[in-house]
């Protein structure tokens, strides 16, 4: 039997696509993923193809809620509006590696990943904390939230 292509997406339940996409469109330095050619909206394609209103709902659709890798290397990430909040630590979490890994200077992974700390809490993140192994350990890393709470690293 021939196997079917296989592609990832990266769903990240959410509140609140709109608040979301902008900050990891900057963070991951991804675009907004366009609709389908002719169509001006994922929700007039969706329309287009048959999904039924109440799967839709509100705006879904309306504006971008999906982004993707400009280079095409890295997964899509959907955001997927949820009616339920976030109330434990994820179990799964992005890791994003600025600092160049430990063929590069501590010295130099720790400036880099503080500058990234700096951008992105500009934009809306939160720093938990800083995972700063002193006994020789030679790893450097710290802990963010998104906007909206969801965790994730950069080493």
């Amino acid at each position: 039997m021939e196997r079917p292509e296989l592609t990832l997406q990266l769903t990240i339940d959410c509140a609140d696509p709109q608040r979301l996409v902008p900050f990891w469109m900057d963070a991951l330095r991804y675009v907004p993923d366009p609709p389908p050619a002719g169509h001006a909206t994922w929700r007039a394609y969706w329309e287009a193809i048959g999904v039924p209103e109440d799967e839709l709902g509100g705006d879904a659709g309306e504006l971008p809620e999906s982004i993707v890798d400009p280079k095409g290397v890295g997964p899509r990430v959907w955001f997927q509006r949820v009616p339920e909040p976030k109330t434990v630590k994820n179990r799964v979490h992005l890791d994003l590696k600025v600092g160049g890994g430990r063929e590069v200077p501590l010295a130099l992974r720790r400036e880099r990943v503080d500058g990234e700390v700096a951008r992105l809490t500009a934009l809306g993140a939160t720093v938990l904390y800083t995972m700063d192994e002193p006994n020789g350990m030679d790893y450097y890393a710290v802990v963010l939230q998104d906007p909206e709470g969801n965790e994730f690293c950069l080493v």
